[in-house]
C-alpha cells in the first residue's frame, strides 16, 4: 500500500470531489481516479460512491479513514525523527478555530508562520460550529469552550477565563454592578449558546439566567454590541483582550461570584503521530499567546 495513494484518498475524502482533490494535490484528475481505483482493488472494497456531480465515502471508506490518517501521520513523524529540520515543515495544515479567536489570534500570526516555513500551506476554518476533526480531515481544532467527553486528544494552550464586561459609557449611565443580585437589574447581552451565565460561588458552579433586550448568535456580535453600550456581556478573555486593552470595554468583578476558569485547548485526532506541521504551529501559537499575556499583565 503506497503512502502516496493514502494521501490521495485523504484529499478526496476531505474535498468530496476528485477535481478539487486534484487541484489541492497539483496532479491530473485522471491520476487521482486511477490511484483511488488501484487502492480499492488492493483493499478489495469500494471506498467512494462516485457520480458525475459528487463523491461520498462508503461505509468501508469511513471505516478506513482513521487508519489512512494514522499511516500518513506515522510516515511524517518518521521523517521528522530522521530529518529534524525546519525544512520538514511542509504540506497542508488544516486548522479549525472559533470565529473571534481565529480572526484575532490565529490570523495575525500566520504571516510569521508562513515566512518561517515557506513550504507550509494553511487552510483555516473560522467557525463557531464544532466540527468533526476525523470526518472532515482536520489536523487540529482550537477550542475555547468547555470540552465534552471525547476520544480526541486535548492539550491546554493557555488560560481563558470568562470575563464580565461593558462599555465605559454604559457603566457611567447605569452604574457598575457589585453583586449577582445587582447584575440582574442590568441589561445583559446574551449569547444564544449560553442562556444561563455560570459563576463560581463557594467553589461551586452556579448558573444564573440573566435578562436583556438582546440575544445574539455569535461571539463577535455580542462583543460589538457591548462596545456600543447596549449592555453587559460575558465572554472569554481572549475574545475581548483587544477591547480591554484599548479601554472600549471594562472588566466587571462581582463580590459574591467569581468567573469560571476556562482554557484554550488544542485538540488533535491522535497523540501518537502528530505531524511536524502541527507541532510547529502550536509552538508558535503558545509563544504568541504567552507574549500577549505577559504584555497585558
Amino acid at each position: 500500500m503506497l503512502i502516496a495513494d493514502l494521501r490521495i484518498f485523504l484529499a478526496v475524502a476531505t474535498a468530496r470531489s476528485l477535481s478539487d482533490a486534484s487541484r489541492r494535490l497539483d496532479v491530473m484528475p485522471m491520476q487521482v481516479s486511477r490511484r483511488i481505483t488501484a487502492l480499492e482493488q488492493e483493499l478489495g472494497v469500494r471506498l467512494f460512491q462516485r457520480t458525475t456531480r459528487a463523491v461520498s465515502l462508503t461505509a468501508e471508506g469511513e471505516a478506513f479513514l482513521p487508519y489512512a490518517q494514522t499511516m500518513v501521520e506515522a510516515e511524517e513523524s518518521a521523517l521528522e525523527a530522521l530529518q529534524p529540520t525546519s525544512s520538514r515543515v511542509t504540506g497542508l495544515l488544516r486548522v479549525t478555530a472559533p470565529s473571534v479567536f481565529g480572526q484575532s489570534i490565529v490570523l495575525p500570526m500566520l504571516p510569521q508562520l508562513l515566512r518561517q516555513y515557506p513550504d507550509l500551506r494553511v487552510e483555516l476554518d473560522v467557525s463557531d460550529t464544532v466540527v468533526d476533526l476525523v470526518g472532515r480531515g482536520f489536523d487540529l481544532a482550537l477550542r475555547v469552550a468547555p470540552l465534552a467527553d471525547s476520544e480526541l486528544v486535548a492539550r491546554r494552550v493557555a488560560p481563558n477565563p470568562r470575563v464580565l464586561c461593558a462599555a465605559p459609557h454604559y457603566l457611567r449611565e447605569h452604574g457598575t454592578p457589585a453583586t449577582l443580585d445587582e447584575l440582574e437589574q442590568h441589561r445583559c447581552i446574551v449569547l444564544q449558546a449560553v442562556p444561563k451565565w455560570p459563576f463560581v460561588v463557594n467553589g461551586e458552579i452556579v448558573r444564573r439566567r440573566v435578562e436583556g433586550q438582546l440575544m445574539i448568535s455569535t461571539v463577535g456580535a455580542v462583543r460589538d454590541a457591548a462596545v456600543e453600550g447596549l449592555g453587559i456581556a460575558m465572554l472569554a478573555y481572549w475574545d475581548v483582550l483587544p477591547q480591554l486593552r484599548d479601554g472600549s470595554l471594562v472588566e466587571i468583578q462581582l463580590a459574591d461570584g467569581d468567573m469560571e476558569q476556562l482554557s484554550v485547548w488544542a485538540v488533535t485526532p491522535t497523540r501518537q503521530y502528530v505531524p511536524v506541521r502541527v507541532k510547529a504551529f502550536l509552538q508558535m501559537l503558545e509563544s504568541e499567546m504567552t507574549a500577549r499575556l505577559q504584555s497585558s499583565g
